[in-house]
């Protein structure tokens, strides 16, 4: 019989290295309850060590839909994955540690979401961080489509604008791009927008919706005022829709600089992502009238939000209805007021560059590594005749 304290190691190593994964030695008292929860789901956190996966792990933890929680994180997430795996609900949680253990975080998971990457500085605006967080994404969703093609993906990864489209363009190189299950989380724009107006208007945020369509940076994020419901008895000033506009916009700023290097909006961020992959959830398991706003592919073959407009981005974040195979159907932008026609205008602008620089990013790493493929065979070759021409000149023995 195993000491105590052999059995605490053990029971520590299940966390990260769940049994028949390569690491630490199998665990034999670790019995996955997956089977327990008739109905439930296992969902895939990536980055769930850091800033906005720990709180957003610990939120879907207490998501009744989540049967199995697998969270995967490069480095320090054993500690996580135990000390989440003690709150008192049903879902098992284990913890996956590592390239190697990629694969098995990701088997068998119907909806997984990506806050890996890292975070906004003082100064930085989301676009900086595309040169760290384009690899990130690439990297994880080209595992995905090896280990779960069928799951629904929510990126959360900064720039959204950018990194989503990063993750189209590697599915579709792999032969498995779903444009209804891949989503950017732009819900955070959404629980802004819904705060910011409750507060300003006395209104109980909770009962507040405000769409906000377009992307997930700076002027790309459009709060539609104008189609806020409940509509104020007074509406909105030009003052209120310009200090709202631009406080919603900047609303990932703001927290920036009042944390002062010390981090970015991670807290609302898993708040907004829980809401959100709560959302998917309930239209996994056939809830009716899910109604979010997301960033997706809006092409002519899968529900054109602007339809008729030649200069449209193709993707584009609006209301959709969520169900059991993820997006449903796009429900469009509705009216637009005089001044939300002219921040539409300069938000597909950006989005459009936005999108063609995570479209081009995995063209150019494409040709990189055909390059390098072509580099290693020649380099082959030339090392090949050398010893040819070693072994003719030396003669035989």
């Amino acid at each position: 019989m195993p000491a105590p304290h052999d059995r605490r190691v053990a029971a520590l190593a299940s966390h990260v290295s769940p049994p028949g994964l390569p690491g630490l030695a199998p665990n034999p008292t670790s019995t996955p309850r997956v089977t327990d929860r008739v109905g439930g789901f296992t969902v895939a956190v990536l980055g769930a060590a850091g800033g906005i996966g720990q709180p957003l792990s610990l939120l879907l933890k207490q998501n009744t839909l989540v049967a199995a929680l697998n969270l995967y994180d490069v480095a320090n997430v054993a500690g996580v994955a135990a000390d989440i795996s003690h709150v008192n609900t049903p879902a098992h949680v284990r913890g996956f540690a590592g390239p190697a253990q990629l694969g098995a975080a990701l088997a068998g998971a119907d909806l997984v979401v990506i806050p890996a990457g890292v975070p906004r500085k003082p100064g930085m605006t989301r676009d900086d961080l595309f040169a760290v967080n384009a690899g990130i994404v690439s990297t994880l969703v080209d595992a995905c489509a090896t280990h779960c093609p069928r799951a629904i993906v929510n990126v959360i990864s900064n720039p959204v604008n950018s990194t989503v489209p990063i993750a189209a363009e590697v599915l579709k190189r792999r032969g498995c791009f779903d444009p209804r299950k891949l989503l950017g989380v732009t819900h955070l724009d959404v629980v802004r927008a819904r705060t910011f107006v409750a507060e300003a208007k006395g209104l109980d945020p909770a009962g507040v919706d405000v769409p906000v369509v377009g992307g997930h940076a700076g002027a790309t994020i459009l709060p539609l005022l104008s189609q806020t419901r409940p509509f104020p008895r007074d509406g909105f000033t030009p003052e209120e829709v310009a200090f709202l506009t631009n406080r919603i916009q900047n609303g990932g700023t703001e927290v920036v600089e009042a944390k002062a290097g010390a981090g970015s909006a991670t807290l609302s961020m898993a708040a907004a992502a829980a809401q959100f992959a709560d959302a998917c959830l309930r239209g996994l398991a056939g809830a009716r009238g899910v109604v979010e706003c997301a960033f997706t592919l809006h092409a002519p073959t899968f529900g054109n939000v602007l339809k008729g407009d030649k200069d449209a981005p193709a993707f584009f974040a609006s209301k959709v209805q969520l169900g059991r195979h993820g997006v449903e159907r796009h429900l469009g932008i509705g009216r637009l007021d005089a001044g939300e026609k002219r921040g539409l205008e300069i938000a597909k602008k950006e989005l459009a560059a936005s999108v063609a620089k995570g479209v081009a990013f995995v063209a150019d790493a494409e040709k990189a590594a055909s390059s390098a493929e072509r580099g290693a065979r020649d380099a082959g070759r030339r090392d090949a005749r050398a010893a040819a021409g070693t072994f003719h000149a030396a003669g035989p023995a």
